[in-house]
């Protein structure tokens, strides 16, 4: 039946079982064919609970949740101004809030320069050049790829070089300016 703009009636649950095979069968558990099955489900685990992770520092945790789960991932524990900002998105707003996970966002584009940075302070400073593909555009035939193809990436392919190289050109004309006014400076 289509629905028009004078709410059809609606038909009662018996009407709709009646009408179509299984409709319901998340209302009664007993009228779930898989119900038995999954109270009688052997898993072979030997425990009703898992055994709980160690916390080696604070984890930052939902607000909506009690507790951690009983495993969690430690590849990389909070630290920096990055780090305070999870734990103040995790502290203060719900996963369900887009502040919540704008937080987030902000906090993986600050540990990035963090990390930036501290390979600057290293003996071994990031290579834009040979770290963001830029060569392969010249060795692994770049540019014919682009053309005479129906990729999607074409429609952005102009601003690729401007956003990947953009930032290092920009870092190295302040960091000459700096130079240059600490030189300056030190003449005097």
């Amino acid at each position: 039946m289509t629905y028009t703009a004078d709410h059809p009636p609606v038909p009662s649950s018996e009407e709709l079982r009646a009408r179509i095979p299984g409709w319901g069968a998340d209302l009664d558990p007993a009228d779930r064919p898989s119900v038995p099955k999954l109270q009688k489900l052997e898993t072979g685990a030997h425990w009703d609970f898992p055994e709980r992770q160690a916390e080696k520092w604070p984890r930052e945790r939902s607000i909506e949740h009690e507790f951690l789960t009983p495993v969690f991932g430690t590849s990389t524990p909070p630290r920096g101004l990055s780090g305070a900002i999870r734990k103040y998105a995790y502290a203060r707003h719900s996963e369900g809030k887009a502040a919540h996970w704008l937080l987030l966002i902000l906090a993986d584009r600050v540990d990035a320069v963090e990390h930036h940075l501290q390979s600057f302070a290293s003996l071994h400073p990031d290579n834009p050049v040979t770290e963001t593909g830029v060569m392969a555009e010249f060795t692994h035939n770049g540019l014919a790829s682009r053309t005479g193809t129906k990729r999607v990436d074409r429609s952005h392919t102009w601003i690729d070089p401007i956003l990947i190289v953009g930032p290092w050109l920009a870092s190295a004309v302040v960091g000459a300016r700096a130079v240059r006014k600490l030189a300056g400076r030190a003449r005097r």
